[in-house]
């Protein structure tokens, strides 16, 4: 088990058309820009070279290594860096994912989004779980994806897995069963106006009565909005419903 089997053949690239090339002039100057005004760890994977063309220094997903460390490492700093057990997973929801990209219309495929959450060694060795994101930049004319872009956080989770694909303006999303390697279609949580208020007050530091003035309702029916909120996303306080909130795009 080494690194290139997180390379599906699936999505193997052999060779790129004069229009694929023509895409990728100086976008790199961009995903630079977006780097340096997000606290998140980006990074570009090239599908064609098996390597990532671009890391940001953010430290959260260098492992005490530099930016250029990584970038020089590619795909083997995750056979080092991240547990034997989460790295078969990463394997898995490798394949489960090209498996499900190939099911898309072509026209479509660069809508969609994958997450998931896996253990990763920080700057003293300890593993800390983190949450990767990963949608297309490039694709082949073929289909295959040729970049991609991939946003890592902290995880607002408890364990490794996770793995959620989702399409942008979609009430949809799928869930991966790692047991059964199955997709599991599921309706996207909405939350109310009220909802939505409350954790935008919560936010900005406002207290429970502070919140109640701003939006003319009683205390009690702030906290009542608050348990609902609470049993809808499955968290136990406000910290946690707020990281949820936008971690998924909620608010």
């Amino acid at each position: 088990m080494d690194f290139n089997d997180l390379f599906s053949q699936k999505n193997t690239v052999n060779s790129l058309s004069e229009r694929d090339l023509s895409q990728a002039s100086n976008y790199i100057e961009l995903v630079k820009a977006f780097s340096r005004v997000t606290y998140q760890s980006i990074y570009v994977i090239d599908y064609q070279l098996r390597s990532f063309e671009f890391v940001s220094d953010n430290p959260l997903f260098l492992a005490g290594l530099t930016a250029d460390q990584v970038k020089d490492m590619g795909y083997s700093f995750y056979q080092k860096y991240v547990s034997a057990e989460d790295f078969q997973m990463l394997i898995t929801i490798n394949e489960a994912g090209f498996d499900f990209y190939e099911r898309i219309p072509l026209e479509q495929r660069k809508l969609y989004v994958i997450s998931y959450d896996f253990q990763i060694q920080n700057a003293n060795g300890k593993f800390i779980l983190v949450n990767h994101k990963l949608t297309p930049i490039f694709l082949t004319e073929e289909g295959k994806i040729w970049k991609a872009i991939c946003i890592v956080s902290l995880s607002s989770n408890v364990s490794s897995g996770n793995v959620i694909i989702e399409k942008l303006q979609s009430d949809l999303l799928w869930q991966l069963d790692l047991s059964l390697g199955k997709w599991i279609p599921q309706k996207k949580i909405n939350l109310t106006e009220r909802e939505i208020e409350i954790l935008r007050f919560y936010h900005r530091g406002l207290t429970i009565h502070e919140t109640s003035e701003r939006i003319f309702v009683s205390i009690d029916t702030v906290k009542f909005h608050k348990r609902k909120l609470f049993e809808k996303l499955g968290v136990n306080n406000m910290n946690e419903a707020l990281v949820f909130a936008l971690s998924n795009r909620l608010l």
